[in-house]
């Protein structure tokens, strides 16, 4: 007997509240996605390697889960790795500028990153990060 294939890693999913808050987020960090997709209820963005990232209004989801609700915290975050440790800083003071929550300032991580953190508009943490520069 052949065993069964495997199932395939294909997507992260978000929910959102407001589409066209979270996509312009996500636009400031660099992802291509589709200029319409701020009226749409689903919306999907290229990654590397093949995934998408997807995001789904919290309206949406409730059309085929309508017992569906938020999660009380978050034990998950996306990570961006910038060209270097000043696109770190300057990633960082972008968002915020933006005016978009920095939870975590960027510093020199024991790690050997310049590491940073910040909130996409549903409170999902996204992290920054360079290696640093070897001494």
């Amino acid at each position: 007997m052949t065993a069964p294939t495997p199932p395939r890693f294909t997507f992260i999913g978000m929910a959102v509240d407001d589409m066209a808050a979270s996509l312009a987020f996500y636009r400031l960090l660099g992802l291509d996605i589709p200029a319409d997709g701020d009226t749409r209820p689903h919306v999907e963005a290229p990654l590397p390697g093949g995934l998408l990232l997807v995001w789904d209004t919290v309206a949406s989801i409730r059309t085929f889960h309508p017992d569906w609700e938020d999660a009380k915290g978050s034990r998950t975050s996306l990570a961006f790795t910038c060209a270097d440790p000043a696109a770190v800083d300057a990633a960082y003071a972008a968002l915020t500028a933006a005016g978009y929550a920095g939870p975590l300032a960027p510093f020199d991580a024991p790690w050997g990153q310049r590491y940073a953190s910040v909130l996409d508009p549903d409170g999902n943490g996204v992290d920054l990060l360079a290696v640093l520069p070897a001494d």
